[in-house]
């Protein structure tokens, strides 16, 4: 072989080698994440998630990719956004809300984690929270066992009034969610509890103006994915009807309510990134338990409370875990 040919032939070989190592590097795994709400709404959600894969030994761009599908609160999109994550072949499907049962029907054999389902097993996405079965599991909330704290906390701030408003989103559960909400109020000493219901963003707009028409002056809104969607819409009609009102995502503090009380939103997406690295690591989820998440977190709106001529009790405010000014 002549020095020329042996030399063009060894440049070849050694441009090849580098296509050939990339072809040898494992694929990237890629998480479906799924959400009913729109990005901006989910910015510390997201960033919790992050953390969570991070303690999972993944880092977003580094060794894992995440595909984000958002509905932008049209319920409607998911199960074809969820339909979507499955034709991409994506390792796992994460799902917030709602977007669990959309994720649950489009697929039996991809993985599937949730975070925050009120009740997972009546709501038919787990045979059972120690074993899930199938291929979902992933983090529940307390959200629907504080309604008599949400009460009380509205009762401290605001303790000569003896009638509240309650609004509530209609479901199955509803008959069990208006005995709890009548009997907080029977044992706070409250004279009347008005129950109202919205399932639309005009029943929620008409509600408020019945609270009004009412001289309600305090209101709870029950723990609903289609209220934490409109967390904005709540608080400014709270804001404009002159009705102080206690919901439990901070969201709904953060958009101009007046306070928050509930399971936080963004410790249990972290909790299910980690299940996600779990999965992603080689663990299947029928052998991950439903975790519950059990950070409550207060947050109070003292810009809102100055706007509606509210001084918050110090003992309240040292009890909060984030006070917006």
């Amino acid at each position: 072989m002549r020095r020329r040919e042996f030399i063009t032939l060894l440049g070849g070989a050694a441009a090849a080698w580098p296509l050939a190592a990339r072809a040898q590097q494992p694929k990237m795994p890629v998480i479906g994440y799924l959400d009913s709400e729109r990005p901006e709404l989910a910015a510390d959600r997201v960033q919790a998630f992050r953390r969570g894969l991070g303690e999972a030994g993944f880092v977003e761009g580094k060794n894992v990719t995440i595909e984000y599908r958002w509905a932008n609160s049209r319920y409607e999109r998911l199960p074809e956004l969820a339909a979507d994550l499955v034709r991409s072949r994506v390792s796992v499907i994460f799902a917030f809300g709602p977007a669990a049962a959309a994720a649950k029907a489009a697929t039996g054999t991809i993985p599937i984690v949730f975070a925050i389902a009120p009740d997972p097993v009546q709501g038919g996405l787990v045979a059972s929270l120690n074993r899930p079965g199938a291929n979902v599991t992933g983090v529940t909330s307390l959200n629907t066992g504080l309604v008599l704290k949400r009460l009380e906390l509205l009762h401290e701030l605001l303790p000569e009034v003896k009638t509240l408003g309650a609004l509530v989103y209609p479901i199955s559960s509803t008959p069990t969610i208006a005995a709890d909400l009548q009997s907080a109020a029977r044992t706070l000493g409250l004279d009347e509890l008005h129950l109202l219901f919205a399932s639309t963003e005009r029943e929620i707009d008409m509600a408020f103006a019945t609270f009004a028409q009412l001289r309600i002056r305090a209101l709870v809104i029950g723990a609903s994915a289609f209220f934490s969607n409109r967390a904005e819409q709540l608080a400014a009609l709270s804001l404009r009807h002159a009705i102080p009102a206690i919901f439990y995502t901070r969201e709904f503090a953060a958009a101009g309510g007046l306070m928050s009380y509930g399971a936080s939103n963004a410790d249990a997406e972290r909790l299910a990134a980690v299940y996600v690295g779990r999965i992603l690591n080689g663990e299947r989820p029928a052998d991950l338990p439903v975790q519950q998440a059990v950070k409550i977190e207060l947050v109070i709106n003292l810009k809102t409370a100055n706007a509606f001529g509210l001084s918050f009790p110090l003992t309240l405010l040292g009890r909060a875990d984030e006070v917006i000014e």
